[in-house]
């Protein structure tokens, strides 16, 4: 039970610290991953405005349905960018959250760039 509950406190601290040297403003939004266990999410935020500006929360179960977590973690990076696009944002910022960079959180960011988001 302490080893979730510090790999947990691990996760904030570097979250934290990552986040004081990120920011996205409404040219260049923050692309913010939160990964669950079951799911992965991600979505523009402006910061300056405190506003979300795109997000692909409303289709992530459907994407998921019938694909492993990391393929089904690409499609939703392609949806975003997709989505970004119809809002006029060509670049982003990108913001891990304490997350690895690696499997998931990695296959998002690709997913992002192959729909045409600069990272």
């Amino acid at each position: 039970m302490t080893k979730v509950i510090l790999r947990k406190s691990n996760r904030i601290r570097r979250k934290l610290r990552v986040k004081d040297k990120l920011f996205g403003t409404a040219q260049k939004p923050r692309l913010c991953v939160f990964r669950s266990n079951k799911y992965i999410y991600g979505s523009l935020i402006d910061d300056v405005a405190k506003r979300t500006l795109v997000d692909v929360a409303d289709s992530v179960k459907i994407l998921h349905k019938g694909k492993t977590k990391t393929s089904a973690s690409k499609e939703i990076g392609k949806l975003l960018a997709a989505r970004a696009k119809k809002a006029k944002i060509t670049s982003a910022v990108f913001d891990r959250n304490g997350y690895m960079y690696h499997g998931r959180v990695k296959s998002l960011a690709d997913g992002a760039r192959e729909g045409g988001l600069v990272l």
